[in-house]
């Protein structure tokens, strides 16, 4: 829950904008440290401790940006014994994908839910260590004052049948969503993140679907995964979402989102990431690439650097000499970006309504809720024993709103979905507010960006792909091998 060839062209989650509540942390340097366990994964919650190692000044390769775009580069690059050195300026890697563990509850900052169904992470990530827990492969749509089930009738298909004649759309609308699966299963990802576009609410209307399940159920729906409660984005993402949906199940990994990042980490060599360390400039002299960090440290590779940091970041470390960003400043990339507030509470285990890993969206067309569920019914390990967790999401940041401001409205709101009496208990535990949750994705878009954009020079990140995990996998292995395809072409030169 994404810029052009030689000049980055911008059109989906890196850093996150955080409220008071949130802990800070003093930002001293420090490499990753090495893992006690073979297995062990990294923890986004609990800062590693600083190593006595000294960091190198030169490597072969410098990669600026620990998310999942820069730490497959990294995979990649150490799959061919190539040494480099990962930055990254906060205190963890994972960049937008990092959960925070609060009184006992594992919170993924912001909504986000794992396919399994995308085809790059299927050759990257070991979803068995993952312990990936399944969500209910459909939703529970809350609209004129019930909830009603729409179900994948392939998984659910005796809820599927039952759900024929509710008003979630007609019985035509259903054998559409059939007949849409089915055309994006017989196409290639090449084929749907290339095919002509338009955007993906005026798909849904090309294709036939009524205006009642487009409201009820695909804006809240889609509008959740893409932050675009107007759909007005690409409908090439649409159609692979859609295959990915159709392929795969929607989870949580046992451990938080943030354990994929950490499988990720746990890959590369501990002193090769080093944490707490902001790039502020990157020069090009001589054939030789330095980073300069906001700590006056320079840093020089010998083959290139890859920027892995989200758009607004790259955007402003990028503007200038290296790169022509005439058209683009983290101002106007910030204007145009997907927002999204994401509210958690607690509450007795004994006390939720429901028991099933269902996802709940707003299909009523009022208030400010887009979707919501219960982390914990979906994972247990979200919450420790005996208490629930629940997890609310909205589309936009809300800025003239305070967080109390919008925990009541919240409160008041998920009170005429379940009751007040049960809604009343719930315990406020935080609010992330995340301001560039996705890079914007309509249409005009060019999904496939080739990452090079100077010599020596490669960008990487979901705003140069899909706007998905998927697309920051993938951008982060291509600008990998593009460079690894540069050096070859120079060393047989």
């Amino acid at each position: 829950m994404t810029i052009t060839t030689q000049s980055l062209n911008f059109s989906f989650i890196p850093h996150h904008t955080f409220n008071h509540r949130q802990r800070h942390h003093h930002h001293h340097r420090h490499l990753l440290k090495p893992q006690t366990k073979p297995h062990a994964q990294l923890s986004l919650t609990t800062p590693p401790s600083p190593t006595s190692q000294t960091t190198p000044t030169t490597t072969k390769v410098i990669i600026i940006g620990a998310g999942l775009s820069g730490l497959a580069a990294a995979v990649r690059l150490h799959s061919d014994n190539i040494p480099f050195l990962l930055l990254d300026s906060s205190d963890a890697v994972g960049g937008r994908v990092r959960t925070d563990s609060v009184d006992g509850f594992l919170l993924d900052r912001g909504f986000q839910i794992f396919i399994t169904g995308y085809p790059e992470a299927t050759k990257v990530l070991d979803y068995k260590a993952l312990n990936l827990q399944k969500f209910y492969s459909g939703a529970k749509v809350y609209y004129n004052g019930t909830f009603h089930t729409v179900a994948d009738p392939l998984r659910h298909f005796t809820d599927a049948i039952q759900s024929l004649t509710n008003p979630i759309g007609s019985v035509f609308d259903k054998s559409l969503i059939a007949l849409t699966r089915l055309r994006v299963l017989t196409q290639s990802d090449d084929q749907l993140l290339t095919a002509d576009e338009t955007s993906t609410v005026d798909l849904l209307q090309r294709i036939g679907f009524s205006d009642s399940i487009v409201d009820r159920f695909f804006r809240p729906f889609f509008g959740g995964i893409f932050f675009d409660r107007e759909l007005e984005t690409t409908s090439r993402l649409f159609d692979f979402i859609f295959k990915c949906l159709a392929l795969g199940d929607n989870t949580l990994p046992a451990n938080g989102i943030s354990a994929i990042p950490n499988q990720l980490a746990a890959k590369l060599p501990p002193s090769s990431i080093i944490l707490n360390s902001k790039a502020a400039s990157i020069h090009y002299s001589d054939s030789t690439y330095t980073v300069k960090l906001t700590s006056g440290e320079v840093l020089t590779s010998e083959y290139g650097v890859i920027v892995a940091v989200e758009q607004p970041e790259a955007v402003k470390l990028l503007a200038g000499e290296l790169v022509n960003f005439s058209n683009y400043s983290k101002e106007t990339v910030l204007l145009h970006a997907r927002s999204t507030v994401c509210l958690y509470f607690s509450t007795e285990r004994s006390k939720v309504p429901v028991n099933d890993p269902v996802l709940f969206i707003n299909g009523s067309g009022h208030g400010i809720v887009n979707n919501m569920f219960f982390a914990t019914n979906v994972a247990s390990s979200y919450g420790p024993p005996g208490k629930a967790l629940v997890s609310v999401s909205l589309i936009g940041l809300y800025e003239d709103e305070s967080d109390e401001d919008l925990r009541v409205k919240v409160i008041e709101e998920l009170g005429s979905w379940f009751g007040p009496d049960v809604v009343s208990l719930w315990t406020y535990l935080r609010t992330y507010r995340v301001k560039f949750a996705q890079p914007n994705q309509c249409p005009p878009t060019d999904l496939k960006k080739n990452p090079k954009v100077g010599v020596g020079l490669y960008v990487c990140g979901d705003y140069r792909t899909s706007a998905t995990f998927d697309g920051a996998l993938v951008s982060g292995r291509e600008a990998a091998e593009a460079l690894l395809k540069d050096r070859s072409l120079v060393r047989a030169s």
